[in-house]
């Protein structure tokens, strides 16, 4: 009798996570930290989500590329996702940029980091492997992708955005014909090709592909000894596919994971400071375009210990601790403050009198009284002086902070502390 084969896609598939980038666009809140390891949505870490969508797809099989400022990535990783087994088949390794061929310290590209890993790859006996960025917000059922892969025969499966036409001058752009095929890969391209259909729509990559394993594990043995390649998915291995093999497009709106109360698929690069606020304050609306409360697909993170939030005093003359259409953390403690349309991390604390209108504060942010904070991001830890005033005038916020071309107003400890010296 012939064992039951499994039908499920994901049961032999591994999620690579791409997540050594520095994210230099988000300036100093990259400064200590890599870019897929900064915090987001109140509690979660933005790698959660890449990690997150794979676990509630059936993959049980991990590993995680790192190489910029690794620490608190990897940190994160052993708090918060330690629960996979071993006994039940299930990995997740933290693959740093090490002496592993050679003398070389780093990853000398996306595809390279997974070069360098061929061996740890190999043990994991997987048929399919998906190469994942470590850096985006959304939510996605990857078998649904591994599923056209297969029924399609493809060498190479591609996420795909659908966007407006001319937008997507800022992407990779898919020419594809009327089965999804790819004809054509373009790096930024000033006139996209359009849908075949929907001429005002084209396809940006995602930075998602599916490959099957022994396909890519020939590929990228070849890619490691060419001298002319900067071993790189993007610039590279798809580039090659396309050329000589069969690369198919994914659109993400066929797997993208909603509620039922998002008006159309959400995907985010968070990769800027005002990309990165908009995307947090989002989530305050009254029926916010990601919905975090989805119990059927959850976003796993490092869950700490700690007790409920808490509002205090209710007093005449503004000294009421409230919160409207904002999310406030666990351990927060709003004192005699008022919070409107903002985001507190956890571990968060506001005094008397104090007020945050669209303000982005991440973990332990302590404001002191009077304090009136709008259109900002706060760095984890920051200590807010009293009086302080962010967000009504836009010289004083640029000789002291980081002011956005969008008028976004970044504060980190050390430039209050220069500040401070400044201003005796």
């Amino acid at each position: 009798m012939k064992a039951r084969l499994n039908k499920r896609l994901s049961s032999q598939a591994m999620a690579f996570v791409l997540a050594g980038g520095r994210g230099s666009r988000l300036k100093e809140l990259t400064d200590r930290r890599a870019k897929p390891a900064v915090y987001f949505g109140g509690k979660t870490r933005i790698i959660d989500f890449a990690l997150s969508n794979a676990l509630n797809s059936g993959v049980r099989k991990m590993a995680i590329a790192t190489q910029y400022k690794a620490h608190s990535l990897i940190r994160h990783m052993q708090r918060g996702w330690n629960f996979f087994r071993a006994e039940r088949n299930e990995y997740l390794d933290i693959l740093p940029a090490s002496q592993r061929m050679d003398e070389e310290n780093w990853y000398r590209g996306t595809a390279d980091a997974v070069a360098q890993n061929i061996d740890i790859i190999d043990s994991y006996n997987i048929k399919y492997v998906v190469i994942l960025a470590g850096d985006h917000i959304y939510k996605m059922d990857y078998e649904v992708m591994l599923q056209q892969h297969v029924d399609t025969g493809a060498d190479v499966t591609i996420g795909c955005l659908t966007v407006p036409r001319m937008e997507a001058t800022a992407f990779g752009v898919m020419h594809v014909d009327k089965d999804m095929r790819i004809t054509a890969f373009l790096e930024k391209p000033k006139d996209p090709p359009a849908i075949p259909g929907d001429p005002d729509h084209a396809l940006a990559s995602m930075g998602i592909y599916v490959f099957n394993w022994d396909f890519l594990r020939e590929l990228l043995l070849r890619d490691m000894v060419d001298g002319n390649s900067s071993h790189d998915f993007g610039n590279d291995l798809i580039p090659d596919i396309v050329k000589n093999g069969k690369a198919m497009a994914h659109r993400f709106a066929d797997s993208c994971v909603t509620t039922g109360l998002e008006d159309e698929p959400y995907w985010r690069d968070v990769g800027t400071i005002d990309a990165f606020w908009q995307a947090n304050i989002d989530l305050t609306d009254f029926v916010p375009k990601l919905d975090l409360y989805d119990r059927s697909w959850p976003i796993w993170t490092y869950a700490e210990i700690v007790p409920p939030a808490k509002f205090i005093h209710d007093e005449d003359g503004g000294r009421r601790g409230q919160a409207i259409s904002s999310l406030v953390s666990g351990d927060c403690i709003v004192s005699g403050s008022e919070i409107r349309n903002s985001l507190l991390f956890t571990g968060c604390r506001t005094h008397s009198y104090a007020s945050m209108e669209y303000v982005v504060a991440l973990p332990r942010v302590d404001v002191a009284r009077k304090a009136e904070l709008k259109n900002c991001v706060i760095d984890s830890g920051v200590q807010i002086p009293e009086g302080l005033v962010v967000g009504q005038d836009p010289e004083e916020d640029a000789k002291w902070f980081r002011r956005s071309e969008n008028g976004i107003v970044l504060i980190t400890q050390d430039m209050l502390n220069r500040r401070a010296a400044k201003l005796g």
